[in-house]
């Protein structure tokens, strides 16, 4: 039995080095949502909280890999990259890092169709860092 989790997980961290270092993990994922989690320690600052450029790496990469699933479960082929991606940082991070990622439905179809009817298309999402929100990134991911 397959777990898209797991192999998701492993192909990010086989492929993109730093996520391995960072120890990115995903600890939830369905159809429109993504739940991604790394350590503190080795993504901790000067001051014993989160390393800006560690939140920001790992939000983008929850966003990424919300699109990734979605494209590798509707069997659509595509290069999919980030071409903006905004965060903003409200509180430090204290604790580990936690992103999440919700897609709506009627995005998701979307971005679906798009991509089966032209091989392009263009999604926004936000990604939200913490329970209380320390961060929220907004990207656009493309696949072309």
């Amino acid at each position: 039995m397959s777990n898209p989790a797991a192999e998701l997980q492993a192909k990010i961290r086989s492929t993109i080095p730093l996520s391995d270092a960072m120890q990115f993990e995903i600890v939830g994922l369905d159809d429109n949502s993504i739940h991604v989690h790394a350590p503190l320690s080795p993504n901790v600052n000067i001051h014993g909280t989160g390393f800006a450029g560690s939140i920001y790496s790992l939000a983008v990469l929850a966003g990424w890999a919300m699109c990734m699933h979605i494209l590798t479960t509707e069997s659509l082929d595509g290069d999919l990259v980030v071409g903006k991606a905004e965060i903003k940082y409200r509180s430090a991070v204290t604790g580990d890092i936690d992103c999440r990622c919700v897609i709506d439905e009627a995005v998701r179809q979307s971005f679906i169709e798009r991509i089966a009817s032209s091989g392009k298309a263009k999604v926004e999402l936000e990604v939200v860092v913490g329970g209380e929100a320390s961060a929220v990134l907004s990207g656009t991911y493309f696949v072309s």
